[in-house]
C-alpha cells in the first residue's frame, strides 16, 4: 500500500474510538475482499515456504489473534501478505466481553490497552463464517477458551467442546489460557492445572485424528507475566504432554514503557512496543527450557523487520503481528517476511 495512502487512512482511523476504527477497518477490509482490491493494499505475497508442526506455511509472518475474533476477514488478511493468520478467540457460547470503553491507544508509545474481555460470536458461529469464507491458500489457526462464568474447575469442558468444534476447519488450535481480561484465567497456567487441561486435550486430540483421519496441532499461548520457575515447570509440562507448539507471549498487565500516559491507569493488558522485551524475555526463557523440542512462535511488540528477526534468533520459528500492524499497516507484512526469507538464505 502506497505510504501516502496508509498515513491518510491511519489518520483518519486514529481520530475514532480504537474499536470502532477496528470494526470499520474489517468491514472496509472485506469489501475490498469482494472487489478483489485487497492484493493492490499488500502487494504481492512473499513465498518462503516452511514446514513447522508438520504444517506447510506460505512465509513465517502471521496475524495473531484478537484482530479477526469473529473469524470472517481471514481470505482478506491472506491477501494483505499473511502467511498463516489465527482467527478468535472463540467460546463455547457467545459472550459480549467487558463494557466499552474497553480498548485504548498510547500513540506515542506506539502501545494498546485492551481490556475486551474475549468478545466473540461463539464457537459455532465462528466455524460457519470460516466455512463460509473466502478462499484462503495460507495456514488457519483457531484460538479457542472458556466462557467467562465458567469455573476455573469446568474449564476443561468449554475448551473440549470448542476443540471438537473447530477441528474440522482448524489447522491448528491455540489455547488461551493466558488472557488477562477474563478472571482467574491465568490459573490455568499453573502447573498443575495446566497438565491437567494439556492431558484432556491431547487425548481429545488423538480420538478426533482417529476418527478423521487428520492431525490437528495444539498450541498453547503463554503469558509474558511468569516467574522463571513457573517457565521452568511449564516447560516439563509441556514436554512431558507432548505439546505440538507454543506461542510467546500474550499481553501483559504490566505498564512498562506507557508510565505517565492518561490510559495506563485502565485495566487490562498492554501489546505494542512496551512488551517487546518482556516477551522475548519469555521466550528466550522457553526456547532454553525446551531445548528446541517445541517450536514456538514469537509475539509481542514486532514494530519492524529487525524486531522479527529478533524473535527468530531469541528461539522462535514464526511470528505474529497485531500491534505492529495497527501502527505500521500492510508494509510491516512485507518487510518482516522478506526479511526473514533472506535471514533463511543466509544462514
Amino acid at each position: 500500500m502506497n505510504p501516502l495512502l496508509y498515513n491518510l487512512a491511519k489518520r483518519f482511523l486514529f481520530c475514532l474510538d480504537p474499536e470502532t476504527a477496528h470494526e470499520l477497518t474489517l468491514t472496509g477490509l472485506r469489501l475490498a475482499e469482494k472487489m478483489h482490491l485487497v492484493p493492490l493494499i499488500g502487494g504481492s505475497p512473499v513465498s518462503d515456504p516452511i514446514t513447522v508442526m508438520g504444517l506447510q506455511f506460505p512465509n513465517r509472518v502471521g496475524l495473531a489473534a484478537g484482530m479477526d475474533k469473529q473469524a470472517n476477514t481471514i481470505a482478506a488478511f491472506g491477501h494483505l501478505g499473511f502467511g498463516f493468520v489465527e482467527v478468535g478467540t472463540l467460546t463455547p457460547r457467545p459472550q459480549p466481553g467487558n463494557p466499552r470503553p474497553r480498548c485504548f491507544r498510547c500513540i506515542p508509545q506506539q502501545a494498546i490497552i485492551n481490556h475486551m474481555g474475549i468478545n466473540n460470536p461463539g464457537v459455532d458461529k465462528g466455524v460457519e463464517n470460516i466455512m463460509s469464507t473466502l478462499h484462503f491458500k495460507g495456514v488457519l489457526g483457531v484460538n479457542i477458551s472458556k466462557n467467562k462464568v465458567t469455573p476455573n474447575d469446568e474449564a476443561c469442558i468449554d475448551y473440549l467442546a470448542c476443540l471438537r468444534a473447530v477441528w474440522p476447519v482448524a489447522d491448528y488450535v491455540t489455547i488461551n489460557f493466558s488472557c488477562p481480561n477474563v478472571p482467574n484465567l491465568c490459573d490455568l497456567a499453573k502447573a498443575e492445572s495446566a497438565a491437567h487441561l494439556l492431558a484432556s486435550l491431547k487425548s481429545e486430540q488423538a480420538n478426533l485424528s482417529n476418527e478423521t483421519g487428520r492431525y490437528v496441532p495444539i498450541v498453547m499461548k503463554v503469558s509474558p507475566d511468569m516467574a522463571e520457575s513457573q517457565i521452568r515447570e511449564l516447560c516439563h509440562v509441556f514436554e512431558d504432554c507432548q505439546l505440538d507448539g507454543l506461542i510467546c507471549t500474550n499481553t501483559t498487565t504490566t505498564r512498562e514503557g506507557v508510565e505517565g500516559h492518561p490510559a495506563a491507569k485502565e485495566s487490562g493488558g498492554l501489546s505494542g512496543k512496551p512488551l517487546f522485551n518482556r516477551a522475548n524475555e519469555t521466550l528466550e526463557a522457553f526456547a532454553k527450557g525446551l531445548h528446541g523440542s517445541i517450536p514456538i512462535i514469537g509475539v509481542g511488540g514486532i514494530m519492524s523487520a529487525d524486531d522479527a528477526e529478533a524473535k527468530i534468533r531469541a528461539g522462535a520459528s514464526l511470528v505474529q503481528l497485531y500491534s505492529g500492524f495497527i501502527f505500521k499497516g500492510p508494509k510491516l507484512i512485507r518487510d518482516c517476511a522478506v526479511r526473514l526469507r533472506d535471514m533463511r538464505q543466509a544462514d
